[in-house]
């Protein structure tokens, strides 16, 4: 009995922990750790004095008709924003929500926008 009770509260642990948003992990990890987990940013802004911003990007698209298929239509892009200080850490992060591509990103806006704690 007490090895079921044990299962059950590891399980629960781990779901919990998996449940966590993606970019807490990395606050306080080395730029060089990131970039070989997710890859190379598909942009990268200088971020003034505080470092720079890393810019990974996924473009969502609708499903068509055939399931196995996935066309680009109405769609939007998830952003995750990855701030690293001049020291090469993560300090930040935030995810965002846009219909505009990343060539399209204002770096000037970004820099200026003081969302370095925003997740």
């Amino acid at each position: 009995m007490k090895n079921i009770i044990l299962c059950f509260a590891v399980m629960t642990l781990c779901a919990c922990a998996s449940s966590k948003n993606t970019g807490d992990k990395w606050i306080g990890m080395t730029k060089q750790s990131l970039m070989k987990s997710w890859g190379t940013p598909v942009r990268t802004f200088d971020n003034a004095a505080d470092g720079e911003i890393l810019v990974y990007a996924d473009q969502v698209y609708e499903k068509g008709e055939n399931e196995d298929s996935r066309i680009a239509g109405p769609l939007h892009w998830n952003y995750t924003y990855m701030y690293v200080d001049k020291t090469g850490k993560i300090t930040s992060f935030r995810n965002e929500k846009q219909n505009y591509s990343p060539q399209s990103i204002d770096s000037d806006k970004l820099a200026g926008m003081s969302l370095l704690t925003v997740k």
